[in-house]
């Protein structure tokens, strides 16, 4: 499949690095250039695989150690890859679709058909921009109402069609503007849950990097939520509510430690179901690795939820997956 220049990986030379990752980011470096000069000499081989096995070895040493504040920067990492990314390397013949029918059509959220591992699928996902001119044309991957109408009817259509439906979520939330009130922004969100907790199609979803608050849950509610290792999600970005318990956004950091957002707590609240291995260093590294560690998880995702049964039986795993969510206290 061609691929966009959007969806290309950054250049090497243009890496944003964070300080805590710097060490990784230099190891994978090394082991890019080894990689490329191995092609054309074989005897590099074994001196790469020492590199490889170095590098897996201290980004995992390192990372193990990262507070949850850092994980919510990896999560946000401007090189991460977003949803065109991994289209384009695990989705074949992929159809983009546009617009809603009623107001336009929203860049902020990708929507169409492909086939995946053989199998035709709908395709949803949230998507920010790489360059300055493509941030606003995608709106910092911050949907208008719009867009979710967009993914309400590829939703509608995918349900009508038995097309099972798959959904990458990253954003740090719903764009909250003025504009976007007045085209119905929480209406549209809502039309998206409903849509999605009918579906009578298998849903899977995937948080491949942020997922803020109604912007992400209109993408998440899904037979399984599976979350990439430095992913996040929560109702709320840690500076939103950092600025709502101590009137001081400075706080963040405190504020992602008690608000539980990160892959590991997720899954032991089983607010997700599974947490996919990135990368050594993160998605960013590589991320023809990253996109072939999701494809098998959604392709094994899938074909266990073939064996859940009827149609009917999909929308009452959805109800009562979401229901076990949380504690009642007396």
């Amino acid at each position: 499949m061609q691929r966009t220049s959007e969806s290309l990986r950054t250049a090497p030379s243009a890496l944003y690095v964070l300080p805590f990752e710097k060490p990784v980011v230099e190891l994978v470096g090394r082991v890019r250039e080894l990689r490329e000069a191995a092609q054309t000499n074989p005897a590099l081989e074994p001196e790469l695989r020492k590199l490889e096995e170095k590098t897996t070895r201290l980004a995992r040493e390192l990372f193990a150690e990262l507070t949850p504040w850092q994980k919510v920067l990896l999560s946000r990492h401007p090189n991460r890859p977003y949803t065109l990314d991994y289209v384009t390397r695990i989705v074949d013949d992929f159809v983009e679709l546009h617009g809603d029918r009623t107001f336009g059509d929203d860049a902020a959220i990708v929507a169409g058909l492909g086939s995946l591992d053989g199998r035709s699928i709908a395709i949803i996902g949230h998507q920010k921009g790489r360059a300055a001119k493509d941030k606003v044309k995608r709106n910092f991957g911050m949907p208008h109402p719009e867009g979710y109408r967009k993914a309400l009817r590829v939703y509608e259509m995918a349900s009508r069609f038995g097309l099972p439906i798959v959904t990458f979520i990253d954003t740090p939330g719903a764009y909250p503007g003025i504009g976007a009130e007045e085209r119905g922004q929480s209406e549209a969100i809502g039309a998206c849950l409903a849509a999605m907790s009918r579906a009578r199609v298998p849903i899977v979803a995937t948080i491949i990097g942020e997922g803020g608050s109604g912007g992400a849950l209109a993408l998440g509610v899904a037979n399984r939520v599976l979350v990439l290792e430095y992913g996040t999600y929560s109702v709320i970005t840690p500076e939103g509510c950092a600025s709502i318990l101590w009137k001081d956004g400075s706080k963040a950091d405190e504020a992602a430690a008690r608000m539980r957002m990160t892959a590991p707590d997720l899954l032991r609240m089983k607010v997700i179901d599974r947490v996919v291995e990135e990368p050594a260093g993160g998605a960013h590294q590589d991320y023809d690795e990253a996109a072939r560690k999701v494809r098998a998880a959604l392709v094994a995702t899938l074909a266990e939820l073939d064996s859940v049964g009827s149609a009917n039986f999909l929308v009452e795993d959805r109800y009562r997956r979401f229901r076990a969510i949380g504690a009642l206290r007396d």
